[in-house]
């Protein structure tokens, strides 16, 4: 997943700095919310078992009960991955520390300096 967050995050700037005279901030907040639903996902695949997906999800302070629920569900990853329980466990600042360049703020760093 390193791996994946550093490519992606190199091709993010990039990216910005070929379209930053774009008047479309509202598309790239949109994007932002897409790659990181995506990476959730992958995130949520990564943890194939319901045993490391309980044990996942505890470690990051998920209650008894709701991670043994969403360890067991059955629903697809891609709709797992807009799950409230996702959300609140791998959310923005998640994948901030975790390298994730945010398309918006590079947007606006671009266009503030």
């Amino acid at each position: 997943m390193e791996w994946r967050l550093e490519r992606l995050s190199r091709y993010l700037v990039g990216w910005i700095g070929y379209y930053q005279l774009t008047e479309t901030p509202t598309v790239l907040k949109h994007l932002d919310g897409w790659i990181r639903r995506r990476l959730r996902m992958i995130r949520w695949k990564e943890w194939k078992t319901i045993k490391a997906r309980y044990t996942e999800l505890r470690k990051r302070g998920v209650s008894e009960g709701k991670a043994w629920k969403w360890a067991n569900t059955r629903k697809a990853y891609w709709r797992i991955s807009e799950s409230p329980i996702l959300h609140k466990t791998l959310g923005d600042h998640y994948w901030r520390r975790q390298g994730l360049k945010s398309l918006f703020m590079r947007y606006k760093f671009a266009r503030w300096t």
